[in-house]
């Protein structure tokens, strides 16, 4: 099942991109073995397995990387793959004989899928870092939240997993395509300061021409305007309005009874915060089932403020199944969709290294040569 079926990649276990690009791989039907620790490696936050949503479709192996016969087990595995993932600083996968040199003098044809913060080279390359930082460095951070206000960390969606995960696995699958046509792999690196740089390409080019003047919630779309934000209800839950252009700003005008009101032009940016009030005022009148009722399908751009527990049950999301259910843990289901090939969980998330000889024997190894690992150390 999926696009990706019948290609095979090995996976670096560890957070953040790592394991969200695993999960969009191996969700598209790619063979997916995951590499991970043989000890805690004490990164990330403790999450039970079952819950670790983007661990699922693919199997986990633990091999002991300090030992030698464990490092010969993995380039055996790379030796047979199309691509690798990995997460680690620069240099400490060439510092355990597993480089993109020594890899390629026995497959030469693997891609070689590396994401990291900073970067393979630069000045920060070495140092640690988080989505936060990464994305501050870029000006996302200071670009996100309300005027007068501290800047707003978005969750870690901008660097982990839009600039990391996601440009990640579209470098993994375009460079994929370029070693069919070569027969030579490459190194992808993806940097999270470079992807999320690239997300922020209209903000930049918005910058650039004077359409956003650089200053947090004084923009048509970072909470600036009345006419793109949010708004409290009635019964204190939250609904979001996003009539940007003129046709959809007079539609919302007309459905709130505020089409014969003097109010200032849409676009004077002086009248934002005097037609901001009146919104919050007036949406303040009626709870947010009352405005969905008004409001939801039209073509004001608007969309109820829902949580964990509304989302997967909202009529739209049902119906699309955006949202699934496996081993109990609800959680989005693949995307994108294929009309011909489609893409699926493939199993849950496995405990690191419950796989270990299921996955090897599913990779060409013996059980003879399970056991000589075994009996080295070198798996658990």
């Amino acid at each position: 099942m999926g696009p990706l079926r019948g290609v095979k990649i090995v996976e670096f276990g560890g957070i953040g991109p790592p394991p969200m690009c695993g999960m969009l791989l191996a969700d598209m039907g790619a063979d997916m073995l995951r590499i991970d620790r043989t000890q805690p490696s004490g990164l990330g936050l403790p999450v039970p397995a079952r819950y670790s949503v983007m661990d699922r479709s693919r199997r986990s192996v633990a091999i002991d990387l300090k030992k030698p016969e464990g490092v010969e087990a993995v380039m055996r595995l790379l030796e047979q793959a199309d691509g690798i993932i990995e997460g680690f600083r620069p240099g400490v996968m060439e510092r355990l004989g597993l480089g993109p040199e020594a890899v390629w003098a026995r497959n030469p044809r693997l891609v070689f899928g590396r994401v990291t913060g900073w970067g393979q080279t630069g000045p920060l390359a070495h140092a640690a870092g988080h989505d936060i930082n990464y994305i501050s460095l870029i000006g996302a951070t200071h670009a996100i939240g309300r005027h007068d206000q501290l800047p707003t960390p978005p969750l870690n969606l901008v660097g982990d997993f839009g600039g990391g995960a996601l440009y990640l696995a579209l470098g993994i699958v375009a460079a994929l395509y370029e070693a069919k046509q070569s027969g030579q792999g490459q190194v992808v690196d993806a940097a999270m300061t470079d992807g999320a740089a690239s997300l922020m390409a209209s903000a930049y080019g918005m910058y650039a021409s004077g359409l956003t003047n650089g200053r947090r919630g004084e923009n048509i779309i970072d909470s600036g305007s009345h006419f793109y934000d949010v708004y409290e209800t009635a019964d204190g839950k939250f609904i979001s309005i996003a009539s940007i252009e003129g046709k959809f700003y007079a539609e919302l005008l007309q459905r709130l009874g505020m089409e014969n009101e003097d109010l200032p032009p849409q676009m004077d940016r002086e009248g934002w915060p005097e037609t901001k009030e009146r919104l919050t005022k007036l949406f303040r009148t009626k709870s947010r089932q009352e405005w969905c009722e008004i409001l939801e399908g039209t073509d004001v751009c608007f969309g109820p403020v829902l949580d964990f527990d509304e989302a997967p049950e909202h009529p739209h999301n049902r119906a699309r199944e955006t949202f699934i259910e496996v081993d109990g843990v609800v959680q989005p289901a693949p995307a994108p969709r294929f009309s011909r090939t489609p893409a699926a969980v493939q199993r849950p998330p496995s405990e690191p290294g419950a796989d270990t000889e299921e996955g090897l024997l599913a990779w060409g190894f013996s059980r003879a040569d399970i056991d000589s690992l075994r009996e080295a150390g070198a798996i658990l």
